[in-house]
């Protein structure tokens, strides 16, 4: 069903290949076209969940779409922030334990859908992505500002790896609970 927040959710993938091509051409315009396009991509998030909610166009779709959204999005960010050298090694452990998180949660969904079980997200995983998100956008521009704000993005990083720790904790033990001995 194509609705208003199917489209901003279809948007939001759509703006993960300027993010990735801004690696790329690494100049400042490219470096404050990745923040403009990975903060708009996150705006679009809060957006398509709200408009969904308000216009009653929740769908089946969506509830798919806008989840793998967001680990698309975030996940290929920080797997470029890494590979580009624009987080510190230290920051490497937060970003390994969100990416080893969305890997482990889409598994957990995968085998709860089998038993026609769902796994609703969380209020804290929103926290979770939430923050991801800000330590991303803030990364990014101290990348281009270059302004010493990086530490308060690696340091929202880390805010987001308990986070992440926390909810995939919650997640493991609903799933446990639907396993057949």
């Amino acid at each position: 069903m194509l609705t208003i927040p199917n489209i901003l959710t279809f948007i939001r993938i759509l703006l993960i290949p300027v993010v990735v091509l801004a690696f790329y051409i690494d100049t400042t315009l490219w470096r404050w076209i990745a923040v403009l396009a990975f903060a708009s991509a996150c705006a679009t998030d809060y957006l398509d969940g709200y408009l969904a909610r308000v216009l009653k166009q929740s769908s089946k779709l969506g509830t798919f779409l806008d989840p793998l959204a967001d680990k698309l999005l975030v996940a290929t960010t920080l797997l470029y922030m890494a590979g580009f050298d624009k987080i510190s090694r230290i920051s490497l452990i937060p970003a390994a334990v969100i990416l080893c998180r969305e890997i482990m949660v889409s598994g957990l969904r995968e085998h709860l859908s089998d038993m026609n079980i769902g796994l609703p997200v969380s209020n804290l995983a929103k926290w979770k992505t939430a923050t991801q998100m800000l330590a991303i956008t803030i990364l990014l521009i101290g990348d281009v500002s270059k302004r010493p704000i990086v530490w308060i993005g690696e340091l929202f990083l880390w805010a987001a790896a308990i986070m992440t720790i926390l909810t995939a904790y919650s997640y493991v033990v609903k799933t446990i609970q639907n396993f057949d001995d």
